[in-house]
């Protein structure tokens, strides 16, 4: 079955083109907050412009020629946006590098790309970067303007204040390539994937006429920008709208920085969403939270205190992306007021393919239907596929890869399964290179088990494993609750996966559950970049435990 939406191309906006469309007519509007040392420093739309163009001067003075590649390293901040615009403005291609990558990730990156310079900013650890820039000195350098961030050959501050304003101004075409985003794969090194003007342009046009923005939207930037979805979703569509943003300084402000700003839109990931969620039940217990809800005259006092002490009360769409999320969490948030739209798509296709919004309840569950412009199809293996003008342009020097990701009638295979259902709504099913074969010879598609495993469970991160097992061995991350009872928690997930495997073929039941000691993290490698699980890192760890797990034992806990 295929969802059809194409439209006829229409002539584009770049966003480089917007933001000296908005300097120019509402320069002194406030376009960017950025808090430092707890204070709030502004960033009016003529002020991002001038930045921009005096830093396209100071990289041209460094020698740096239209179409080098420069990589941009740093979390989230005000300046992020304007070295992306800088980076339109001069005919450069950007390089966005995720500020938690290890030495490895970052070098291959830049060496990869051929990169000539690199604009380092904000990171939680910069000893990776230091590796990496210390390792090649070839490397132009350019610090922004933080404390401590690593020592770099030149200051963003100082190039922006000794260059004059550049008058170039470069036409670019719906082929011209903007950017190569190494897409934070869960196996061997990142691809390049070549994004276009074209493509970003009408991607992020296509999510502000479907969100519908408005003149009092506030949007709030967090999420790594060097992720297509934060750059598309957030970067792009309040450049071309011209809708204030607001960033964090730190995970330790977050929340207050949130308070602060009080977005109209916000987009996070099932971990935060989770995080939340916890953090509202142990200072209100679901049982109390319960109670308060059934009663008429506080339900509402209630929703809205919840809301409020996130900093979102002001918000009227609220997103959640870039990897599987359960629909009872989703269902919980209904029931405190937030309806949570879930929306799907790819580095390779500018993170726009579906979303639930307008939100419909009915549809938790599923990722939504294709946005305006966006076909999909259910190929005879249930792989997805995926047409449009938002999809990149092929993945740099791969010419393998790129033939590979196509088919001749140019619907590009996502590599995820999944169906859609008779109003045209997707829901994903796993990835096709998930499935595992166990020692018995049997295939299991582990995400749909671990799917129905959340709706039964407040788990806050699990990976059913069984490459070459005897049977599958479901990995949990246990939630750190308080007054934590082992022996209870042990019989209440003993009970679920009783009623789980009811359900299931032989081959396919779980055999044991192994509370896992340590959590998860981009650190320690079991996490991309986007959060999403690198299940053949744990299936390497966990082979032994799983091939000798003791017969009389369901749960067992990592000592």
């Amino acid at each position: 079955m295929n969802k059809t939406n194409q439209q006829p191309m229409q002539p584009l906006t770049l966003p480089h083109e917007m933001i000296l469309k908005w300097a120019q007519e509402t320069p002194n509007a406030v376009y960017l907050t950025q808090p430092i040392n707890r204070e709030i420093k502004e960033f009016t739309f003529s002020e991002v412009a001038d930045q921009a163009l005096r830093l396209v001067s100071a990289l041209r003075g460094l020698g740096l020629q239209p179409r080098d590649k420069i990589a941009l390293l740093s979390k989230n901040c005000a300046e992020w946006f304007i070295t992306d615009l800088a980076l339109m403005l001069g005919d450069y291609i950007s390089v966005p590098i995720f500020p938690t990558a290890g030495s490895e990730t970052i070098e291959h990156c830049l060496v990869h790309s051929e990169a000539k310079a690199v604009i380092v900013g904000k990171l939680d650890d910069d000893k990776a970067t230091i590796e990496v820039l210390n390792k090649h000195p070839e490397l132009i350098s350019i610090s922004l303007p933080y404390a401590g961030v690593p020592t770099c050959q030149h200051r963003f501050d100082e190039l922006v204040d000794s260059h004059p304003a550049s008058e170039e101004r470069p036409e670019h075409h719906h082929d011209t390539l903007m950017s190569i985003v190494y897409t934070s794969g869960t196996s061997g090194l990142p691809k390049g994937a070549m994004l276009t003007y074209g493509g970003f342009a009408w991607s992020s046009s296509k999510i502000v006429e479907h969100i519908g923005l408005q003149g009092n939207d506030r949007l709030f930037s967090y999420l790594p920008l060097a992720h297509i979805t934060e750059r598309v979703y957030v970067f792009g569509s309040s450049v071309l709208g011209g809708v204030p943003t607001g960033f964090a300084e730190s995970l330790d402000t977050f929340i207050d920085d949130v308070k602060a700003h009080r977005p109209t839109l916000f987009i996070s990931v099932p971990r935060l969403w989770t995080v939340f969620q916890q953090r509202i039940l142990d200072k209100m217990p679901q049982r109390k939270l319960n109670i308060l809800l059934s009663i008429p005259f506080l339900n509402g006092i209630v929703k809205k205190k919840i809301i409020a002490g996130l900093g979102l009360d002001q918000a009227r769409v609220l997103g959640c992306g870039s990897a599987p999320i359960s629909p009872s969490l989703l269902e919980w948030y209904r029931t405190v007021g937030m309806n949570i739209t879930e929306a799907w798509g790819m580095t390779e296709t500018f993170a726009y393919s579906t979303l639930n919004y307008p939100f419909r309840a009915d549809k938790i569950g599923t990722v939504g239907a294709a946005g305006p412009g966006v076909d999909i199809k259910i190929a005879d293996d249930q792989e997805i596929m995926v047409k449009g003008i938002g999809l990149f342009a092929g993945y740099y020097k791969n010419a393998e890869a790129t033939a590979e990701s196509f088919d001749s009638d140019g619907w590009l295979h996502t590599g995820d399964i999944g169906s859609i259902d008779n109003e045209g709504f997707l829901s994903i099913e796993g990835r096709k290179k998930d499935t595992f074969k166990t020692a018995k010879g049997k295939f299991v598609s582990p995400v749909p088990i671990e799917k129905k495993i959340f709706e039964h469970s407040r788990v806050e991160m699990m990976c059913l494993i069984g490459l070459g097992l005897p049977a599958p061995i479901l990995l949990v991350i246990p939630h750190a609750f308080k007054n934590f009872d082992r022996s209870r928690y042990e019989r209440k997930t003993a009970k679920i996966i009783e009623q789980i495997n009811a359900g299931l073929e032989s081959h396919a039941k779980i055999k044991g559950v192994l509370m896992v000691k340590e959590p998860w993290s981009i650190e320690n490698g079991v996490l991309t970049p986007t959060l999403k699980i690198k299940r053949h890192i744990l299936e390497k760890k966990y082979n032994e435990v799983g091939a000798a797990w003791p017969k009389d034992k369901l749960v067992v806990w990592e000592e």
